[in-house]
């Protein structure tokens, strides 16, 4: 039947399109690549009628029919409609079919689904419990309390490095080993450590204003960098680039693969660099000082440019009240950047690095040290200093304080995550190393205290 429609959507209608595989198996019958469903059950005139019947009543006027016009109309619709005391039983949409079900051994996709009963859906996650405590606590002694320097950090290969005094230990999570990298005299204390990106090669900054760059598996120093006049409280790596940060205002970026490895000085702080974060795309440098200033760098526009002359930074910010020494970038965000402000300050601010805007800013109430991202979900982490000593779960971008984790004494000045982005290491001026499973667990395998920290219990034990 001519539903009125162009040809060639008749036919689109009554389309049915054998392909291959497109024969039952058991009763031999066609079936369609595609559900199209079946109007048979439909009278298309009674549907017609009916439409017609709602405009005319809606388009008609308020005046009183006769009594011998309804009694037509009433039987009319018995008649034609099958209805019952007025009451009609047929519908202007009606489909016979049902989807037919698919048949095992189809290497097909079915092109059509259908709900899943409550019973068979798969239950979905929606709470995540944060233990309260630490997995571990560990003794630190001689971690200097000092809010500009950043003596803690995690590497690619699962190994953490910790400053104490004038040592540096290495502890292997992954064997629960731990080994004295170096002990410095006259030099020390040790001011910053960090790992480059491989896992392989820490860079240790000294009181002494000398970078040392060492093998971590040989355990044997390959060389000294030069060019600061004061300490290196700041360390970080892009590639083979090594940006340092000292108490002389200073930003240098060296080759460590070539002897002139000064290619780039940066000077635009009035005080010590106490915050260094590359973007995890290497292209923006983030720089955090005493002078409550925060600068963003592009490294294109330094790329193989003189090392005199003006800084050529992308952005200034000077909307925090204090030193700013917590810096992290977005893992899911490649621009924007979460920074943190000291005692005066007490707050964590977003950046957008493309425009320079402040996307948002958070008062926590506390000074803040550090920041982590999690990588696993839209969190971040900080630790804060007076007066709680806590570490602060965040939801991004809302801001809602999912938990607070308590136990260190003292500000907590250091965070380190670890390389599946599941444990953090934080470290605080009371002398203690803790490890909290604040972003979760593998769904695969849980981690077990003894993983998190192995055998060890006191990095003093070896010394």
């Amino acid at each position: 039947m001519d539903l009125g429609f162009a040809p060639e959507i008749n036919s689109i209608l009554h389309l049915r399109i054998p392909t291959q595989n497109s024969i039952h198996p058991e009763n031999k019958t066609w079936i369609s690549d595609r559900f199209i469903t079946d109007r048979s059950a439909m009278d298309f005139n009674i549907a017609n009628y009916m439409l017609g019947a709602k405009e005319n009543n809606c388009s008609a006027d308020s005046s009183v029919h006769s009594p011998s016009e309804e009694e037509y109309k009433k039987q009319l619709a018995e008649n034609l409609l099958q209805a019952d005391n007025g009451q009609r039983k047929s519908r202007i949409l009606a489909f016979k079919s049902k989807p037919p079900a698919g048949f095992e051994n189809d290497s097909r996709k079915l092109l059509y689904t259908q709900n899943v009963a409550t019973g068979q859906m798969k239950p979905r996650k929606v709470f995540r419990h944060i233990p309260q405590t630490a997995e571990r606590t560990l003794d630190a002694p001689d971690l200097l309390d000092d809010y500009y320097l950043n003596l803690l950090d995690w590497s690619a290969n699962n190994v953490l490095a910790v400053a104490l005094g004038n040592t540096v230990y290495l502890w292997d999570a992954t064997t629960s080993s731990i080994e004295e990298l170096l002990v410095v005299d006259e030099e020390g204390p040790v001011t910053s450590v960090s790992w480059a990106s491989d896992g392989k090669y820490l860079a240790v900054g000294l009181n002494n204003s000398v970078v040392q760059l060492w093998d971590s598996q040989s355990l044997r120093q390959l060389r000294s960098l030069k060019g600061h006049s004061a300490r290196v409280g700041s360390l970080a790596w892009n590639g083979p680039i090594l940006t340092t940060g000292g108490r002389d205002n200073l930003i240098l970026n060296n080759d460590v693969r070539i002897r002139d490895h000064i290619t780039e000085r940066l000077e635009a702080h009035e005080q010590e660099i106490c915050g260094l974060k590359w973007s995890p795309t290497g292209q923006q440098l983030a720089s955090g000082g005493n002078d409550n200033l925060v600068h963003i760098w592009d490294a294109a526009a330094g790329a193989g440019g003189s090392i005199h002359g003006p800084s050529p930074y992308l952005h200034r910010f000077d909307d925090h009240q204090a030193a700013v020494k917590a810096l992290a970038w977005c893992p899911f965000q490649s621009n924007l950047l979460a920074s943190g402000g000291g005692t005066a300050d007490r707050c964590i601010k977003f950046w957008n690095t493309h425009t320079g805007a402040c996307v948002n800013s958070i008062d926590t109430k506390s000074q803040v040290c550090a920041l982590q991202w999690s990588r696993h979900e839209r969190e971040i982490l900080s630790s804060h200093g007076f007066s709680q000593n806590q570490l602060c779960l965040w939801k991004y971008p809302s801001m809602v304080k999912m938990a607070e984790l308590t136990g260190h004494t003292s500000r907590v000045l250091h965070l380190a995550q670890s390389p599946d982005g599941y444990t953090v290491a934080s470290a605080a001026g009371d002398e203690t190393l803790r490890f909290w499973n604040v972003f979760g667990a593998p769904e695969t395998t849980k981690i077990k205290p003894k993983d998190v920290c192995g055998g060890l219990n006191c990095l003093s034990h070896i010394r």
